[in-house]
């Protein structure tokens, strides 16, 4: 029977391979709407984990179901989830297991969608439910006649054996030891060599084969696992072994979510980092930043809906009456609202009108359901596809879509979410996590910081706190529901430290050098308005990365010379159909407008592999980084990439469009995009040169930048991506955050070659990564020959500054030095010791 109530659905729907590829065993799915996981038969409970994420259950005949709560939930360390029962209990169908925190859950898994899987080899299931509403207890499927397991897996763990066949002892190194998926990948190579393996662990053993028993053996991180075999047969168990586990690694890193933070003690990147003292509590610094006021709180109440509706008719009117008022008066907000809160509202609108939410939303209507319960079943189901998303910047979307299911479900209720939320002055805000629209409801100017429980460093919360530069903290833990509402706080981000019981001392000493920075604040703005040379007067230009018109009027006002990147893929992705001329032409317009005359470097499009596009037959990207993305893209769709460049090239004033081309890895590729923008040049009766520019994202554009300067006007490096490739490190992947880093000598040595190519050919090198920004490599990327830097708004009058104070003959000296370290943390440090950081509070 259905262990929870929601949408059920098949196994190809789930967004993990193991169990979409049925390597657990068959099943159905299902999509929850409620936290209570109830026992599908009657039977003992064979494994439920620690973490509370998963469980499995023996029925009849020795069948064993598992249900595995959401995907990628063992990261969550237990986090949201309470077992009802323990290990070994006799349970009857419907009896309750596992409640878990549906919103908690859902925000930071990588999909709520759950399984429900036999996992006996050849189980064969009948009377199998179709997609659709389900609740707890309605049939799921059954079971029908099982074939002969030969010789039979031992499925409950049995005591290791004193004696008996060689064995071999390995060290298992993922980090969330052998869970679902591990097992499944260990079994179905156990399977595969058809000899009989035994596993150990712990006093325990199982059968190579049973996934259940795997997992019952409770190997963590760091444990060691003995492999048991017959003979000459151990040599091919363990080599299988072994390939099982290191696919699980790969497998594990993929799933992995970007910066995952944790709510115990995370680790912070930030080298100055310090060990907290008696009254602070670490966090994870997502906006750099210096703060004293009152911890204020915000609590976020469940929006109750009723399950039952009033018939199809009536329902779906009160839904479009709803979803009618939210879109006038989200409407009305960001008409009057500043460049950013028009952002945040402009997606709200996308999503309020998407027909696949809201054809979903019909179907649930169609099945008898209320206008809330079913608008929270669309949204909540959505939610889940786009966490199931590789991309970050797209799983982080969610967040607008939480706040598009309550904006609708309180008007249904006949309330709605107030426009400003009441802060008193100098407000520290406390929450457990926070959504774009309640942030920018909040009056800045008695915002003082954010503090959340946990949060991500990339969320559009995060973007946003630092496009409105307000210091903010995340992945405190639930230690920060501990602090008292009115209690005076110092947030100091830039060492990841909240201080919540500061000294009178203390407290004095920390509002004076708040006011110390807003002065200085104050006053590199003003510097930053006039054009940007270093100390011995070598000009470098200071540009802003741009995603929208709001980033624009932002970079304009700190002191930005132009745009060195406008990322253009926020028109492509998220809709059905591909933009047209026109759209992208008012797009374009509207970034040139904001910069009133100044330079605008247009890259193209930057999709493909882990920015699937709905209305691009793209295949699917068993490596995502690796496959048809960025310019490649472009030149399998040549249309596409016409009428983008189209778009472009009409934009007035004539002549301040730059074009990037991005991925570049051959000058085949670059000629082949020339030979379009000439030809629409002439189209166009284009009088004036059009600037082509290279991105340097690629080690084999680094090495070969000379040839590409021949075909290019300039070049931009993209130090986030360069980084990643260079290193062979994911850059979204939590475990390698700290050694994700730009300054590793290996990507100094790959700047070096395209700056130094630069030099002599006397054009100009840039970098638009997010290394840019980094005060310890601004006088190593101006030693290597960079003369320009694209850098997020809000750092355009610090980076100015820290300029203004450098020799270039100084920063190459330094710069050479630094080729020749062994690491990245050997670079920070010898640039610390030279330089320092004289204003760094800026």
């Amino acid at each position: 029977m259905a262990p929870l109530d929601g949408w059920c659905t098949s196994l190809d729907e789930v967004p993990d391979e193991v169990f979409a590829g049925r390597m657990l065993g068959d099943g159905l799915a299902i999509d929850p709407t409620n936290g209570i996981v109830c026992a599908p038969c009657d039977g003992q409970i064979v494994t439920l984990p620690n973490s509370g994420h998963a469980v499995s259950i023996r029925g009849a005949q020795g069948i064993e179901v598992l249900i595995h709560i959401g995907i990628d939930t063992v990261q969550l360390a237990g986090r949201g989830f309470e077992a009802r029962v323990k290990p070994g209990a006799q349970v009857r169908a419907g009896e309750e297991l596992i409640r878990f925190d549906l919103n908690r859950v859902a925000r930071a898994a990588k999909s709520l969608i759950t399984p429900v899987v036999v996992t006996l080899d050849g189980a064969v299931l009948n009377s199998r439910r179709g997609s659709g509403p389900v609740k707890a207890g309605e049939l799921l499927f059954e079971i029908g006649d099982t074939p002969p397991q030969s010789p039979a897996p031992s499925k409950e763990p049995q005591p290791a054996a004193a004696a008996g066949p060689p064995q071999h002892a390995i060290t298992v190194t993922l980090p969330q030891g052998l869970h679902a998926r591990p097992a499944a990948l260990l079994a179905r190579r156990a399977k595969a060599i058809g000899v009989p393996i035994i596993l150990s662990a712990h006093g325990r053993e199982s059968d190579a084969r049973s996934v259940v028993g795997i997992m019952a053996l409770g190997v963590r991180n760091g444990d060691q696992l003995l492999i048991r075999s017959q003979g000459c047969a151990l040599p091919d168990a363990v080599a299988a072994v072994v390939a099982g586990l290191e696919e699980a690694q790969r497998l594990d890193a993929a799933h992995s979510p970007p910066r995952a933070v944790s709510t115990a003690a995370p680790e912070r990147s930030n080298s100055s980092a310090r060990a907290p003292k008696p009254g602070e509590m670490a966090g994870v610094c997502a906006v750099p930043g210096f703060a004293v006021g009152r911890a204020v709180r915000i609590e976020r109440r469940e929006i109750e809906v009723t399950e039952q509706g009033q018939g199809g008719m009536h329902e779906k009117a009160e839904l479009d009456r709803a979803r009618a008022n939210v879109k006038l008066r989200l409407e009305r907000m960001r008409n009057a609202g500043g460049a950013e809160r028009q952002e945040i509202i402009g997606a709200h609108l996308e999503f309020l009108d998407d027909p696949v939410l809201n054809e979903s939303a019909a179907e649930f209507i169609s099945q008898g359901k209320s206008a809330g319960f079913a608008w929270r079943g669309a949204t909540r189901r959505s939610i889940s596809a786009l966490q199931a998303l590789e991309d970050s910047r797209l799983r982080e979307r969610a967040d607008d879509l939480m706040d598009v299911e309550s904006h609708v479900l309180l008007a249904l209720a006949g309330e709605a979410r107030p426009l400003h939320l009441p802060l008193p002055e100098q407000a520290v805000l406390l929450a457990d996590d926070l959504l774009p629209s309640e942030l920018t409801a909040l009056d800045r100017r008695r915002l003082a910081g954010i503090a959340l429980s946990g949060g991500g460093a990339t969320s559009h919360v995060a973007i946003l706190a630092a496009a409105m530069e307000i210091p903010m903290l995340i992945g405190l833990g639930a230690a920060l529901r501990g602090v008292g509402e009115g209690q005076s706080v110092i947030l100091d981000a830039d060492n990841g430290q909240l201080n919540y019981a500061p000294a009178a001392d203390t407290l004095r000493q920390a509002n004076l050098l708040v006011e110390s920075r807003r002065a200085r604040r104050a006053a590199l703005r003003t510097a930053a308005a006039q054009e940007c040379r270093s100390r011995d007067g070598t000009r470098v230009e200071v540009f802003a990365n741009v995603g929208s018109t709001g980033d624009a009027l932002a970079g304009v006002e700190n002191g930005a010379e132009g745009c060195g990147l406008l990322r253009t893929e926020f028109l492509f992705i998220d809709r059905d159909t591909a933009p047209s001329e026109e759209e992208q032409l008012t797009a374009y317009q509207s970034v040139a407008n904001a910069l009133g005359g100044r330079p605008l470097i247009l890259r193209m499009m930057d999709v493909g592999g882990d920015k699937p596009l709905r209305y691009l037959p793209l295949p699917a990207e068993p490596n995502p980084a690796l496959g048809l993305r960025g310019v490649r893209t472009a030149l399998s769709h040549p249309e596409l990439m016409r009428t983008q460049l189209r778009a472009a090239l009409r934009v007035t004033p004539r002549g301040i469009t730059r074009l990037l081309i991005p991925m570049v890895t051959d000058r085949s590729e670059v000629l082949e995009v020339r030979q379009v923008v000439e030809q629409l040049a002439r189209e166009l009766k284009l009088d004036a040169p059009i600037l082509l520019g290279a991105m340097i994202e690629t080690p084999a554009a680094a090495l070969t930048a000379a040839t590409l300067l021949r075909e290019v006007d300039f070049l931009s490096i993209g130090s986030n991506d360069l980084t990643q490739y260079a290193l062979a490190m994911d850059r979204g992947h939590a475990a390698l955050a700290r050694r994700t880093d730009a300054l590793h000598p290996a990507v100094l040595q790959l700047i070096a070659a395209a700056g130094g190519a630069g030099e002599a050919a006397g054009k100009l090198v840039a970098v638009c990564g997010g290394v840019a920004a980094d005060r310890s490599a601004v006088p190593i990327l101006l030693g290597l020959g960079v003369r320009e830097l694209s850098v997020v708004p809000a750092a355009i009058p610090a980076v100015k500054h820290q300029i203004g104070e450098l020799t270039i003959t100084d920063c190459q000296a330094i710069a050479q030095r630094c080729l020749d370290l062994g690491s990245a943390a050997e670079v920070r440090s010898l640039v610390e010791q030279h330089i320092g950081h004289a204003g760094e509070d800026s």
